[in-house]
């Protein structure tokens, strides 16, 4: 994902406010969070069957 992107997914973030915006933070957080995971358990089985 580009940067550009990023920034545009970013940006109703950054500009409105209220109790929405915590929770759309734990949102995205958990997003990246759950795609490491995912990355990280491909690479370790990956390697471990080679």
């Amino acid at each position: 994902m580009s940067t550009a992107a990023l920034v545009s997914l970013a940006e109703p973030i950054s500009s409105e406010g209220g109790p929405g915006l915590f929770l759309r933070i734990i949102l995205v957080a958990s997003f990246v969070g759950v795609g490491l995971l995912a990355w990280i358990l491909l690479r370790a089985g990956r390697n471990n069957n080679g």
